[in-house]
């Protein structure tokens, strides 16, 4: 029996925590703020329900082969108390969350040589405590390696495809200039497309050429095709929309990810040399404009 445990039973973390628990052969705990009975996940494939053991005190958890944190990038403290009884001598733990920093996030929890970073494309949406729409298919990458076989070979009988990625690099740095232009509608709460103008598309390029730029200076190939992809998905984005994560949280009262989103950017440029005016200013904005209400959910 393989155990297995999920940190953060959110819209992606619920939805992976209820795939797994489909195979008999795997021992699946949830460890939750908020208890509930069961997950229901409405997939596009028909609906599944799991009923994994639910945790909410750390003092509780019993050590698991496999780990995945799937909470928000600025809740890592957060997950500490959780693997420090969850993690033993032989314990991997895959990080599945936004950005391109998974590992020196969590390096002074876990032993590097036991983290799995972990890119995902799961668009999903979670209504109440274990319940969740998913709204397509998966994809998981990792990177190349045992640790990173291992933990594909775990979906191998889900519908979240998972593959190992030898340019992992690459991939979540793609993965971040396709997000990055998010930051736009998350400040003005609006859809880029009805709004579009030469203006805005200025605004939107130079976001995602910083990104392009810092993310080719830290080693990742990222075509130019890339970046006008993302562009155009801006371009044409229609009103009504459901916008990025970053937006959902801003509007929902809820901590954002601005620093992994797009801070990371700044940081990074900097460290390289690489001026990023357009994602400093925009995540100075974004900062500024929900610092009176903007609150950590509980």
């Amino acid at each position: 029996m393989t155990r297995i445990a999920i940190i953060g039973p959110g819209a992606i973390g619920g939805t992976i925590a209820a795939w797994l628990a489909q195979n008999p052969a795997f021992s699946v705990t949830v460890c939750a703020r908020t208890p509930f009975a069961d997950l229901e996940v409405t997939t596009p494939s028909g609906t599944i329900v799991a009923h994994p053991e639910v945790l909410t005190d750390p003092a509780s958890a019993r050590v698991v082969d496999w780990v995945m944190v799937a909470t928000k990038t600025y809740d890592v403290e957060g997950t500490g108390p959780w693997l420090d009884h969850l993690v033993g001598a032989d314990t991997r733990v895959a990080i599945i969350q936004n950005g391109v920093e998974h590992v020196r996030l969590f390096s002074h929890l876990v032993s590097p040589e036991r983290l799995v970073p972990v890119m995902i494309n799961l668009p999903a949406a979670r209504s109440a405590p274990g319940r969740i729409v998913q709204q397509r298919h998966g994809i998981i990458a990792v990177p190349a390696g045992k640790n990173g076989d291992d933990l594909v070979a775990l979906f191998a009988h889900t519908e979240i495809e998972a593959l190992v990625d030898p340019d992992f690099l690459s991939q979540v740095w793609i993965k971040l200039c396709s997000n990055s232009a998010a930051i736009f509608p998350a400040l003005t709460l609006r859809a880029t497309g009805p709004v579009w103008n030469a203006d805005i598309e200025a605004i939107i390029r130079g976001v995602v050429e910083e990104c392009a730029m810092v993310g080719r200076a830290e080693g990742a190939t990222i075509a130019q095709s890339v970046v006008e992809a993302t562009i155009e998905s801006a371009r044409t984005m229609s009103e009504g929309t459901r916008g990025s994560s970053l937006q959902v949280d801003r509007m929902e009262g809820h901590k954002m990810e601005i620093d992994a989103r797009n801070g990371v950017i700044v940081r990074l440029g900097e460290k390289h040399g690489i001026a990023t005016p357009m994602n400093r200013l925009m995540v100075t904005l974004l900062a500024a404009s929900g610092s009176p209400w903007i609150v950590q959910a509980t």
